[in-house]
């Protein structure tokens, strides 16, 4: 178990809504950029690709993965509330890459490889009392990918998207978050065993803005995902939840950055993992830079395991850089651990079996982030997979 706790918190760059911005990761080894040819192929020995299987990629970080023909790649759908707008735009759109740029060969891969966009806008001062749902479903084939979220100044609105079924995709989603508005974002990778998929999400806050993003990941032979925050002004606040479940031969790695690079901004992080199987391997990196100019900043970040049989492994890596003192706070803290014994004792001698004991703490384990979610039947969907996962370790 580890836990740490430096005096340290990372972040920033100077950014502005729809203007140019230079991202910066201090774990690169290339700057931010659209162009696929500004990142060398990563041959695993990389910070940034050392945890990450590249065989089993399938082309996504060389070049050799093909988009499938039409048809044969994912199949995105959207449902959304009435006064919401959804577009299919091509590539000249103004609004792409204004949330960031991609910060690895994959993104940048996705990025250059795309045909049409979809983008789903939320006017302003509008609430919306029902989700948007985007559904990517895979149909067995290649596919790159790009989304987009726009949510107006002083609007509220949550925002599921559902990858299921078979697919190798590389994807990457902007949110752009109006002055003093509130967007909840749900992703969940639900995917059927063989999936891949790598994707980066950008998300950039407006003034006294609200982000909340809950990532759960089940599926997928490989899922490797870069959430990353930024700031367009001050106040804006984020808040990042994670749930996965990594099961007999996954891989599940997720590379958290948040950019604190304004004044006044606040940023909170907790991630919590289960694994069970042999070679279950599960990857948590989160970076927090706090620049000169992040006055004020106050953040923190949490990641938290449990490994429920022999042969699973987890690599967690809390990183904060601060640039400044003048801040509220900033920590961060990393555990990683197997069943308390107490707890399943005190279940045990109260009659109830050691299975279903079981069950109960990790239930109780994930049940802070399944909370987290708002949306009732996504909530009973999410706990009914942890039973199942639950299920099959006892088989």
């Amino acid at each position: 178990m580890a836990d740490n706790t430096p005096a340290g918190s990372t972040t920033d760059g100077a950014i502005q809504v729809g203007g140019p911005r230079q991202p910066i990761d201090a774990r690169t080894s290339a700057p931010a950029s659209y162009d696929v040819a500004d990142f060398p192929v990563p041959h695993g020995r990389e910070e940034e690709w050392r945890f990450t299987p590249l065989e089993r990629l399938r082309g996504l970080h060389d070049g050799t993965a093909a988009a499938s023909a039409a048809g044969g790649g994912v199949k995105v759908e959207v449902s959304a509330p009435e006064g919401v707008t959804v577009e299919t735009v091509g590539r000249e759109d103004a609004r792409l890459g204004r949330a960031g740029k991609p910060v690895d060969r994959v993104a940048a891969q996705a990025f250059s490889s795309f045909e049409k966009a979809s983008v789903v806008s939320v006017p302003k001062e509008t609430v919306l009392t029902e989700p948007v749902r985007i559904s990517v479903h895979g149909e067995g084939g290649v596919a790159f990918g790009h989304q987009i979220v726009e949510i107006g100044a002083f609007a509220e609105a949550v925002v599921v998207i559902d990858h299921t079924g078979d697919a190798t995709l590389a994807a990457n989603v902007e949110y752009l978050i109006g002055d003093g508005a509130k967007l909840t974002v749900v992703s969940v990778q639900d995917w059927d065993a063989t999936a891949v998929h790598a994707g980066q999400h950008t998300a950039l806050v407006g003034r006294d803005a609200s982000f909340k993003s809950v990532i759960v990941t089940f599926g997928g032979d490989l899922v490797r995902l870069h959430p990353r925050v930024v700031y367009g002004a001050p106040g804006g606040e984020a808040e990042l939840y994670g749930l996965y479940f990594t099961d007999n031969g996954q891989h599940q790695e997720h590379r958290l950055v948040i950019d604190h690079d304004t004044p006044h901004c606040r940023s909170n992080v907790a991630y919590k993992g289960a694994l069970q199987g042999r070679d279950a391997h599960a990857v948590w990196i989160g970076d927090v830079l706090i620049r000169a100019a992040a006055q004020g900043t106050d953040t923190y970040e949490l990641n938290r395991n449990l490994v429920l049989t022999d042969g699973a492994r987890v690599d967690s890596v809390p990183n904060l850089e601060i640039e400044t003192g003048e801040i509220v706070g900033a920590g961060h803290a990393s555990a990683t651990g197997r069943f308390d014994d107490e707890q399943l004792f005190y279940l045990m001698a109260r009659g109830i079996p050691e299975a279903e004991a079981r069950r109960l703490v990790v239930r109780g384990f994930f049940a802070e982030l399944v909370q987290q979610i708002g949306i009732p039947d996504l909530e009973e969907r999410l706990i009914a997979k942890i039973e199942a996962e639950l299920e099959a370790s006892v088989a």
